[in-house]
């Protein structure tokens, strides 16, 4: 686990914020429509997508109505399950198997373990519906600020 978003999970979260927004009206969203929403490069975002499919996060839908939906609720999608689906993180990390040397090394990897923990109860907290409230939230503060 990272403490650090890597762009690729963060464009990932992006792009299943626009299909969340999309998912109570049953429209699929074509890659060209979430990758101009949200500035992510086309070819890149197709790459994301699949894995996301692949991880049963998403499903696609052909023809010509066709493209991508949210394969669940959003609510039931934890940024957790985002971030491990694109970045392959279900298990703990080689580095948790090696024997310390030190005590101070014991107590570094100690430190990282609990960081990782953290980080992990974070992302395991908030859901793809958690973030588009908070978005929608913070598009009608500003809308009334302007008002």
């Amino acid at each position: 686990m990272v403490v650090e978003l890597s762009c690729k999970s963060e464009y990932a979260i992006l792009a299943l914020l626009e299909l969340a927004s999309c998912h109570r009206c049953g429209e699929p969203l074509q890659i060209r429509q979430i990758a101009a929403r949200q500035q992510i490069p086309d070819r890149y975002l197709e790459q994301l997508l699949a894995t996301l499919r692949r991880g049963g996060l998403v499903r696609s839908q052909r023809g010509a109505k066709g493209g991508y939906l949210l394969a669940r609720e959003p609510a039931t999608i934890a940024l957790l399950e985002v971030v491990e689906c694109i970045e392959g993180l279900k298990t703990p990390g080689a580095e948790n198997n090696r024997q310390a040397n030190t005590i101070e090394c014991a107590i570094v990897r100690g430190t990282w373990q609990e960081v990782r923990q953290a980080a992990r109860a974070v992302l395991q907290k908030y859901t793809l519906q958690d973030l588009k409230e908070r978005r929608d939230s913070q598009q009608q503060h500003n809308l009334m600020y302007y008002i």
